[in-house]
């Protein structure tokens, strides 16, 4: 077992080609994938929960009948957090409250002015009624996904969050559980797949439709994620997870070689980037990975991970590493650096940045506070954490008094038939004085 990292060179001549076949990644699905996620979102819209069971029947091999069977009370969930060892519920509980408390920065509120002349505007901010949050199940439980979307959802003040978690063989993980009942989600049905998507997005007998659907799936979730989105709000069709660390040769490359690995281990088509301006740092970096890829529970994942996409990227100093990074626009960003206040200002695309040696993009992941819904792919050139504003919409205040409407109307008028909206026109005409 060996690692095989591409070297690549920032002032090389065809860097450019080179980074962007390395960041080269295909989107979810393909016409297989879409035809049977267009299927079971057809059948799920017409026959509701009893598609629903067959289909987690089917997926899952569950042995449910009605849907009530695919349902957890909130004594359930209780009774979970109570099963848990003490050590895991303390961490549960510690970490809910610092994301808890970050997001309560976020919630914005509702604002209004008046001008002078009597005319009120605003914006009226309003929590979504419903969410739905996707939990993944199976080989792997993550109950800090539970926190990291329910909790911003609740601090939004909404109308309920159902939360949808896929238990094949029907055995439930009581962390995710305990994450549920501490992150006061409302519901709980033991569904997964597409079939989970269609059953949030259109409703059924039994799951009320909602306004947006967020968390993180397979192929078959994400593909039908995005298929509904329109009818009903969706967070973002994630890609692979990333992480790129500028280091200064400083920081203890086993540290950093197992900063790359976090990222290495969630899959085969995660990506683990270090740049630096030292290149026999990097050959430090490198042995370090060498010499723990063995002692790694998922060192087969890692392994692969990190010889089909991996790379480090030698620069002349830290600020071309900063447009290196920029131009990649990756999820995770470490600035592992003496004074990484001093590269901020020049960060312009991230999803979340950790600023110095000793912030492990770990830490993030569980319970620093931020979000670790992040936008992956590049996407962080337009896009943010996912955070309470995902779970409010804003609505503008507009009010005229008699004398404001008679004074602003000629300007709608005038641009009105400028436009050829003569009724436009007209509408405000009615009210302009004579």
């Amino acid at each position: 077992m060996k690692l095989d990292i591409t070297r690549l060179d920032a002032n090389s001549e065809n860097f450019s080609q080179q980074l962007q076949q390395l960041l080269a990644w295909e989107s979810v699905s393909d016409a297989s994938v879409n035809q049977i996620v267009t299927d079971i979102l057809s059948d799920v819209h017409k026959r509701g929960d009893q598609a629903v069971v067959e289909y987690s029947n089917k997926f899952d091999n569950t042995n449910a009948s009605t849907m009530s069977e695919l349902q957890l009370s909130s004594e359930q969930l209780q009774a979970a957090l109570q099963r848990i060892p003490e050590r895991e519920r303390d961490a549960l509980n510690k970490a809910a409250e610092r994301v808890r408390r970050f997001h309560e920065r976020q919630a914005d509120s509702s604002w209004q002015y008046q001008e002078d002349d009597g005319t009120v505007l605003g914006q009226k901010v309003t929590p979504l009624d419903k969410v739905g949050i996707y939990v993944p199940g199976g080989k792997a439980s993550y109950p800090s996904s539970v926190l990291m979307n329910a909790i911003p959802a609740k601090v939004a003040g909404g109308g309920g969050v159902i939360m949808v978690v896929p238990t094949p063989n029907g055995e439930l993980n009581d962390l995710v559980l305990a994450a549920a009942a501490i992150a006061g989600v409302d519901q709980v049905f033991t569904i997964g797949g597409a079939q989970a998507i269609a059953a949030l997005a259109y409703g059924t007998q039994t799951i009320a439709k909602v306004d947006k659907i967020t968390g993180p799936g397979n192929i078959f979730v994400a593909t039908a994620k995005k298929a509904v989105f329109g009818l009903v709000g969706i967070d973002m069709i994630a890609g692979p997870s990333e992480i790129l660390v500028i280091a200064d040769g400083q920081t203890d490359p086993q540290w950093l070689a197992m900063d790359l690995f976090s990222q290495a281990e969630h899959d085969e088509q995660a990506q683990s980037i270090l740049v630096c301006a030292d290149a026999e740092y990097m050959d430090a970096v490198e042995a370090a990975m060498q010499k723990l890829l063995p002692g790694m529970e998922r060192k087969g994942i890692i392994e692969k991970s990190i010889n089909n996409r991996a790379a480090f990227i030698l620069v002349e100093d830290l600020q071309q590493g900063v447009a290196v990074s920029n131009s990649i626009a990756p999820e995770h960003l470490e600035l592992s650096v003496e004074d990484p206040q001093a590269l901020l200002d020049s960060i312009r695309h991230a999803g979340a940045i950790f600023m110095g040696r000793y912030t492990a993009e770990a830490l993030g992941d569980y319970c620093a506070g931020p979000n670790h819904v992040l936008p992956t792919s590049g996407t962080a050139r337009f896009s943010s954490p996912l955070g309470v504003y995902d779970f409010q919409k804003r609505s503008s205040i507009v009010f005229f008094s008699e004398q404001s409407a008679s004074d602003i109307g000629p300007i709608a008028s005038v641009l009105a038939r400028g436009e050829g909206l003569t009724a436009h026109a007209r509408s405000a005409e009615y009210r302009i004085k004579k």
